[in-house]
């Protein structure tokens, strides 16, 4: 797990690609200072684990699925990505719950200043995604933790104040630039277990009924009124 603020900014020195499937060696410092073989670090928001290690750069696989989801089958040596180690036990709890796992990409529609602070618009490439999007709500964008300003139906803004701009590869993203989205967890959760429906036929013992729909007659009748 993540909590979306980012610790450096890494350069992506080699990019092999075979079909839909890539091996990433980046370039980084304080990342590395714990890293070992099979630890998670983020980049660009995606959860990779570490199957080589120097003392400048480690090597990462990146599968199929992740390969057609995200923004990593894009970058080229050279381009700058955002990093993070894992959340340690009893570390601070700065950005908010980011599991490393995109939801899919998003196209920057502007990029626009506003006083002290950059508002970035994107437009999702799935607008189904939108359903989780609140003004408010946390959201990550490349691995960054940040908060919602505005959402509709087609795309949403974020504020982005100078700091988190400096300090991430963010400040190098401009109009028609790729992002990966990843949305609040919470939300996608209790919009399954209120939408699920089990289809089995029971046949186990232990299927569960189909859930029965949310209404204001449902909760009346459960004493939520």
């Amino acid at each position: 797990m993540f909590t979306g603020l980012v610790e450096e900014i890494g350069t992506l020195k080699r990019s092999f690609k075979q079909g839909e499937a890539m091996l990433l060696t980046i370039e980084a410092s304080r990342v590395l200072e714990d890293a070992a073989i099979g630890d998670s670090i983020s980049v660009n928001g995606v959860c990779l684990t570490v199957t080589e290690l120097t003392s400048v750069s480690f090597t990462v696989d990146v599968m199929p699925q992740t390969f057609r989801h995200t923004n990593l089958k894009d970058i080229r040596p050279g381009e700058r990505v955002n990093l993070e180690r894992a959340m340690k036990a009893g570390g601070r709890f700065g950005g908010h719950i980011v599991q490393g796992h995109a939801d899919g990409t998003g196209t920057i529609v502007s990029r626009t200043a506003d006083a002290n602070a950059v508002v970035f618009t994107i437009r999702p490439d799935d607008t189904a995604l939108m359903r989780y999007v609140i003004p408010q709500g946390s959201i990550t964008l490349d691995g960054i933790s940040l908060t919602v300003i505005e959402a509709d139906r087609a795309g949403f803004s974020v504020s982005i104040i100078p700091h988190t701009l400096r300090e991430t590869a963010l400040q190098l993203k401009h109009a028609g630039g790729v992002i990966n989205i990843e949305c609040d967890v919470l939300g996608k959760y209790v919009d399954h277990l209120l939408n699920y429906k089990d289809n089995s036929d029971g046949a186990s013992g232990r299927a569960r009924k189909q859930a029965a729909p949310l209404t204001a007659e449902f909760l009346a009748e459960n004493g939520f009124f």
